[in-house]
């Protein structure tokens, strides 16, 4: 079902029968249906972190279906079930929601699936941490990357599993609710907020994002897009100062990379420290330690809004295509150097391989492996690879790849196969050698090019 979005519809693009679970991450993700929408209706308490929420999850069976699971979080409960206006048994066990209508689901059916639960938020354990719905001293966030979604939202958690959202959370009055998408209605009571948000564009699960604090929200820009800053009001001047190349960011990525994806974008800051910043669909988070009144941290701010072409946009269909991610996010940060006055992407290309070669990592880039594959040398790796296909193929033919590979793979998912045979009609050469050495083979290649 394409959204409801005003004047626009996106059908979300999936394979149909050949959606299939990720080996890099097999619990999540379900089979025998497609998500077309979600509606989520939230209702949240900051100091009680306490969440009742309901799902309504519009979805097409591709398979007779006697039952279907749906990934949530093990600390929520689940109190009703309906699918198609009936109620339905269910069960929740070591997250996962499986679901029995009362009837069989034909191939083709369309379903209706409205979850209610409740209770208190907490982050996924997994081999990269703690993943999901964060507390914060006051106030949320959502730090969903790989697996974290089902933490606050009966999901099917696979990342070629793209589509629109309306999100609506309900908090208490003093705070700000910022969630993925436009903000189409917002109603204050004596004590709450509801805020209202949709979400047309088709979005990934690990990209859903809410965030919740005491900010003050501010536009930066009107165009070529509207760019926005949320963070606490006394961060005001730090803010400025940490992100004063914001706007020009924007500008340098819709020339080089195509038009920004989305309706606006938004740069977050929270009011406490975070190890890593983190990219949602339609914004960025940062910790209060990325906006200390420098440009110390300004590549993390290039790399998270190039994810939203590179991930966001245009998602990776598996995960051991990360680098379809990182690899471009970490390369954007060198022409943003370049572009600003710094170093050039060719000198940072060098300065990192020179590293690599120093410290030899025996895995392919293409395959890097579930628990090493949001390590530094995948970021650094991916980058190196695009500087070399640059050198390869030459400035004017490069950056038409990037601008046909946002567009041709606008709002729906892609792998590595995808981006090797769009590059190969930019070249008369065969770049099957190139690909072998710097995709598939662990060994690091020689730097490209004389020294």
């Amino acid at each position: 079902m394409p959204s409801k979005g005003k004047g626009i519809t996106h059908t979300p693009t999936l394979s149909g029968t050949s959606h299939e679970l990720d080996p890099y991450l097999p619990n999540s993700g379900n089979l025998g249906f497609r998500v077309s929408r979600y509606d989520l209706e939230l209702d949240y308490r900051v100091a009680s972190n306490r969440m009742r929420g309901t799902a309504t999850v519009t979805a097409t069976s591709y398979q007779r279906l006697l039952r279907f699971t749906l990934d949530l979080g093990r600390a929520l409960r689940v109190e009703r079930v309906t699918v198609n206006g009936k109620q339905a048994r269910h069960a929740h066990r070591g997250g996962k929601l499986t679901i029995t209508p009362g009837q069989a689901i034909p191939p083709g059916g369309a379903m209706t699936i409205v979850v209610r639960y409740g209770g208190n938020p907490k982050p996924i354990r997994s081999d990269w941490g703690t993943v999901g719905w964060e507390e914060l001293h006051n106030g949320s966030l959502c730090a969903n990357q790989p697996n974290g979604a089902p933490s606050w939202f009966p999901c099917d958690d696979h990342p070629e599993a793209k589509a629109p959202f309306q999100i609506t959370i309900t908090t208490d009055s003093p705070y700000y609710a910022l969630a993925n998408g436009v903000l189409i209605a917002k109603k204050r009571s004596a004590a709450t907020t509801t805020w209202v948000y949709e979400q047309v564009e088709p979005m990934a699960t690990y990209l859903a994002s809410i965030q919740i604090g005491e900010y003050e929200h501010r536009r930066l820009a009107s165009s070529p897009v509207p760019v926005y800053a949320l963070s606490p009001r006394r961060f005001g001047r730090r803010f400025d100062e940490s992100f004063r190349n914001q706007v020009a960011m924007v500008e340098t990525f819709t020339e080089l990379f195509g038009p920004y994806p989305f309706p606006q974008y938004t740069a977050v800051v929270v009011d406490e420290d975070l190890d890593i910043p983190l990219e949602a669909q339609g914004f960025s988070t940062f910790g209060a330690n990325h906006c200390d009144g420098s440009l110390t941290h300004e590549r993390l701010i290039a790399h998270e809004l190039a994810h939203q072409w590179f991930g966001n946009s245009v998602t990776l269909g598996r995960w051991r295509d990360i680098w379809l991610n990182e690899g471009f996010a970490c390369y954007a940060e060198w022409i943003w150097s370049q572009r600003s006055g710094g170093r050039s992407a060719d000198e940072w290309a060098r300065h990192y391989h020179a590293k690599l070669a120093a410290n030899p990592v025996r895995l392919a880039l293409a395959d890097p492996q579930p628990k090493t594959m949001f390590d530094d040398w995948v970021y650094k790796r991916g980058a190196i690879t695009l500087h070399a296909l640059r050198l390869k193929l030459g400035d004017g033919a490069f950056f038409q790849l990037l601008r046909r590979w946002t567009d041709k793979y606008r709002y729906r998912a892609a792998i590595t196969e995808d981006f090797i045979a769009l590059a190969g009609t930019y070249t008369s050469e065969s770049l099957n050698d190139f690909w072998r050495d710097w995709l598939f083979v662990p060994e690091l290649p020689p730097f490209p090019g004389p020294r």
